[in-house]
């Protein structure tokens, strides 16, 4: 019979670990890349699974952080799940998973986000998608012909002190963008996506907008776009129509919300919207005490939460929200009690908790598809007291 266990994979084998990697994910990665990634993996975030002593999966617990409602959340980010094809179907990346789950509850890691190569999969095991994001191929001639705008744009190096303070600011407006460290800036921007940046100053000097870009064969790649204000919004097209006489083509990605064809003479662009990542809580009671909910009143609520994956999350929560938006989470009561005094009950499962959470679903529709169970009175507060904020990840693990 063949043993298996979870565990930490030693430094000395990481070299393994980017085989398995390289194999799964068909890399194709020079001597130098290779001393890169092995460098870059730190000793507390590979997990394997062994099979007598083999490798035979392994994933990554990133330390990540992410705003959520406007505050950052400690968050990890699973990435590199893959199994040796001789290995797979043995449950060992559920095993994976579950050993996940309680590293990053002892971290502190409330929630936890990952690229799906399957979403039905990840749904299994409690993750549900958060964000998509939207994607524009533009023609030359339909770029917006705006007027000169007040302000300049002024192209700029590897400044990560500015770019990281506009960045910032524009992120925190979004569910489920990531907190960028140096790091992140130097070695997953300025390493992997190569261009430029430039920076729009607005007619008081003040930096308000940036954009990532590069132009190649006649195809101008929009890698990110940040602008803090409309004007600064208008700027950067500007300044993108600009180079008209040496593209054909300008191609983007920007969040589901944006408003672009709105603004544009002819709004008949391709566009195609993309489901990107997905989300888990990973501590519910934890995750609720730190969430800000809307402000105004005070609401007490009971969540009945079924989570098959993690045996902390399963049950009944009593959520006390303060008139400052601050939650206090207690042990429920027993279904008689609760009953006598009377306080509203709704059901889901921690899927649906995180999607209504991230504000990418409302309690109305997710009512309405049967994924929320609950009286009038009850959605009708979630809806008060869940803030309305889009969802958005430039960022990629």
């Amino acid at each position: 019979m063949q043993s298996s266990d979870i565990r930490l994979v030693p430094k000395e084998q990481v070299s393994e670990l980017l085989d398995l990697w390289s194999f799964a994910f068909q890399l194709d990665m020079s001597a130098e890349d290779r001393e890169q990634r092995i460098a870059s993996v730190s000793s507390n975030e590979a997990w394997g699974a062994y099979v007598d002593g083999r490798l035979a999966a392994g994933m990554r617990i990133l330390e990540l952080q992410a705003w959520i409602q406007g505050k950052a959340f400690a968050m990890g980010g699973l990435a590199s799940v893959a199994t040796w094809p001789e290995y797979r179907r043995g449950r060992l990346v559920s095993r994976l998973l579950d050993n996940a789950l309680r590293v990053m509850r002892e971290n502190g890691q409330t929630v936890s986000f990952l690229h799906p190569f399957q979403f039905g999969f990840y749904r299994r095991f409690g993750w549900e998608t958060y964000t998509e994001y939207k994607t524009y191929e533009i023609p030359v001639a339909l770029l917006p012909k705006l007027e000169p705008q007040p302000g300049r744009m002024v192209r700029v190096g590897q400044d990560i002190e500015l770019l990281h303070r506009i960045y910032s600011a524009y992120a925190a407006r979004y569910n489920g963008s990531l907190v960028r460290s140096e790091r992140w800036w130097k070695d997953r921007i300025f390493a992997r996506k190569a261009g430029s940046f430039s920076v729009y100053y607005d007619a008081a000097g003040q930096p308000s907008g940036y954009v990532h870009y590069v132009v190649k064969e006649r195809v101008l790649t929009v890698h990110e776009l940040v602008a803090l204000n409309h004007g600064a919004r208008l700027a950067i097209w500007r300044f993108l129509a600009d180079h008209d006489s040496m593209i054909n083509m300008v191609k983007m990605s920007v969040p589901a919300d944006d408003r672009l064809p709105f603004l544009l003479d002819n709004p008949r662009i391709k566009q195609e919207l993309v489901p990107y990542f997905m989300a888990r809580i990973v501590d519910v009671a934890a995750f609720l005490e730190k969430y800000p909910f809307a402000s105004g009143e005070e609401s007490t609520l009971l969540l009945d939460v079924k989570d098959a994956q993690a045996e902390w999350n399963d049950g009944l929560f009593q959520l006390v929200v303060d008139e400052s938006g601050t939650a206090r989470v207690e042990a429920a009561a027993s279904d008689e009690k609760v009953a006598a005094v009377g306080v509203p009950r709704v059901s889901c499962d921690v899927q649906t908790l995180m999607a209504m959470l991230m504000s990418y679903q409302r309690p109305a529709f997710l009512h309405e598809i049967g994924r929320l169970e609950g009286p009038d009175e009850a959605l009708e507060t979630l809806e008060r007291l869940i803030p309305v904020r889009q969802t958005y990840l430039p960022d990629y693990f």
